[in-house]
């Protein structure tokens, strides 16, 4: 085990970064700044269509895996960029699978808002 902080100071110091982390996102990933902005808008919506608690966290959950998914897709890319420029087919497997991966939290998102609606609308 590597020595380092311990305790409380361990905890903000990661949020600390988690907090740089945010900010990175936000100041350099355009996909994320938009997906946030979508979250904003469909938060309030959910609690305004729903007061069910199931319904609520299906609906709420799947926008922040989206903003999960985002980050961590931009990471690899940021890491794979690092490494090199050049073209290489370990690199753009790595973007293309981090690609795939938002994409299917984005059809979550469609599926939960589709299904809580059906239920709230259609089965009553």
């Amino acid at each position: 085990m590597k020595p380092g902080r311990t305790g409380l100071s361990r905890v903000m110091h990661a949020f600390g970064y988690s907090m740089q982390g945010f900010r990175a996102a936000i100041k350099h990933e355009a996909a994320f700044r938009e997906e946030l902005i979508l979250a904003i808008i469909l938060v309030p919506l959910a609690f305004w269509l729903t007061s069910n608690t199931l319904y609520l966290m299906a609906m709420l959950g799947s926008l922040l895996l989206v903003l999960i998914v985002e980050i961590l897709n931009s990471a690899i890319e940021a890491v794979v960029d690092r490494i090199g420029s050049e073209q290489h087919e370990l690199s753009g497997r790595a973007k293309d699978m981090g690609s795939a991966a938002v994409f299917l939290a984005l059809m979550n998102v469609i599926l939960m808002w589709g299904l809580v609606l059906y239920q709230i609308y259609f089965k009553g």
